[in-house]
């Protein structure tokens, strides 16, 4: 082997040293949020008197990994979803019908008798087994994610009308979901805290710290898996997606399946997130695919902010706390706030709170609220060369 062929082939390894090494300060705050969230947040909230506080906390972090599956399609792929409530109620009703199963030998739940059922439905008898449930909430919302996705994708449909098919497809899941009265309680919905699980009731103070910190570890999961798609060649292709698919195409790839792709992954995360979500909030019912919840899904991700996936966590976060504590001491208000709030991302923040650490938007904040002109930015750097700025001083004198 030559020295050339030796060099050429260190640089792929050195490019990727460097980027594991990257990486670890990265790995290292996730693991520490975890473990806070997951050990001292709980301590911390009961030593304050909020005990309250932490199936709440549990619930918005289950919230979290939808909002990271929106993120994935939204913010790096350019497909605003106004309907992934669909993939949430989906997750949440899979594991719903696990948990009304788990009755005496003989028996079935209670609502079908007030609608003259005896018989258990045919599509009921899977859920009697968890492996089947596990798979099934994650699985059930990417199949119909797949087909949807494959509809409207190989038909080159994008932007406004995307999402004005996906807020349709909600519309008709919801008015079926509601309908169905004698087959999955309708607009009653599934209880959960109820029923048993593993011999306790769901509502059980143990059930529910297991729930919570399988919401900590699926959002980890969530983050991992989404900075990895997003990153290396993937990730730069479902940018170039977002940015020009006309000129993706014209590369020579075929962006349908990348998108049917990210899109299934966005509501495989949704289903988990709804799952999480019914066990700890206790019920799940259409009220999930109302168009309100959907589009608030897209206000966590653009107020936290747009391709940077922390951002939609800290969205989920922030939004769904302020909406209960403002709620809870001015409940006529807060409809009012969240306008405002979207309104003010959108005009002025519109990277979202996170952008506010983006360079280039300080540097916009410092020339627009400052005067402040920035400095260039040049190989070798001109601006500290002193024969340079001799030489400038003596232009303008």
């Amino acid at each position: 082997m030559t020295a050339v062929e030796t060099q050429t082939s260190q640089v792929p390894l050195e490019t990727s040293l460097r980027k594991r090494k990257s990486l670890l300060p990265e790995i290292a705050v996730v693991a520490v949020l975890a473990l806070v969230f997951i050990f001292l947040a709980p301590l911390l909230l009961n030593a304050l008197g909020q005990g309250s506080r932490v199936n709440q906390l549990g619930r918005f972090l289950s919230l979290a990994i939808a909002a990271l599956g929106i993120d994935l399609i939204w913010g790096y792929t350019g497909m605003l979803s106004l309907g992934h409530g669909i993939f949430f109620a989906l997750g949440g009703y899979a594991f719903a019908m696990y948990l009304q199963l788990q009755l005496p030998a003989g028996q079935i739940p209670d609502f079908f008798n007030l609608y003259g059922v005896t018989e258990l439905p045919a599509f009921w008898q899977p859920f009697y087994s968890l492996p089947f449930t596990v798979f099934a909430i994650f699985a059930i919302p990417t199949l119909v994610a797949v087909i949807l996705g494959y509809l409207v994708f190989r038909n080159r449909i994008r932007g406004v009308y995307f999402s004005i098919l996906t807020q349709a497809a909600l519309i008709v899941f919801f008015n079926f979901f509601n309908g169905q009265q004698k087959l999955i309680n309708g607009t009653n919905g599934l209880k959960t805290d109820t029923a048993t699980f593993f011999g306790s009731l769901v509502s059980d103070p143990k059930n529910q710290t297991v729930f919570y910190a399988l919401s900590v570890l699926f959002l980890v999961g969530g983050y991992a898996l989404c900075r990895w798609l997003t990153s290396g060649r993937l990730g730069r292709l479902l940018i170039a997606i977002r940015d020009d698919e006309p000129r993706v195409r014209f590369s020579g790839y075929d962006p349908t399946w990348y998108k049917v792709f990210v899109f299934a992954v966005s509501a495989g995360l949704a289903g988990i997130a709804g799952a999480l979500y019914t066990v700890q909030s206790g019920i799940i019912t259409p009220k999930a695919m109302d168009i309100a919840f959907s589009i608030e899904m897209v206000i966590w991700v653009a107020v936290g902010g747009r391709a940077t996936l922390a951002g939609a966590v800290l969205g989920a976060l922030v939004v769904n706390f302020a909406k209960t504590l403002l709620s809870e001491q001015y409940p006529e208000v807060w409809l009012f706030f969240q306008g405002g709030l979207f309104l003010l991302v959108v005009t002025v923040l519109p990277s979202g709170f996170l952008g506010l650490f983006n360079r280039k938007t300080l540097l916009w904040l410092r020339a627009n609220l400052l005067g402040q002109r920035p400095k260039l930015s040049t190989y070798p750097s001109l601006e500290e060369d002193p024969e340079v700025d001799h030489e400038r001083k003596n232009i303008r004198n």
